[in-house]
């Protein structure tokens, strides 16, 4: 399957908007101070381990969506490059 060059690139961002989104709620998540992570002898709740396994699983997922986009315009990029040799060379 081809994708446009488009879609490629939406992909792409996506996958790295997931990372910067979901390091950073993790990051926060693990700073949390608001006792709803952590109760008061420090040790992980129930809502810590059901956001831990959401943003694990979010960015697994934006990180396979971010390489089908990156595969697809490095593979986009190389066909272009590949046409304009082409063209060079045949006059």
């Amino acid at each position: 399957m081809k994708l446009s060059s488009r879609v490629s690139w939406f992909l792409l961002a996506f996958g790295v908007w997931s990372w910067i989104i979901w390091i950073t709620f993790v990051k926060n998540l693990w700073k949390d101070g608001s006792g709803l992570a952590f109760d008061d002898a420090g040790d992980p709740t129930a809502y810590f381990w059901v956001h831990l396994t959401l943003a694990v699983v979010s960015f697994l997922l934006g990180t396979g969506v971010g390489l089908i986009g990156f595969r697809s315009v490095r593979r986009l990029r190389e066909e272009t490059a590949g046409a304009a040799g082409s063209r060079t060379a045949n006059e």
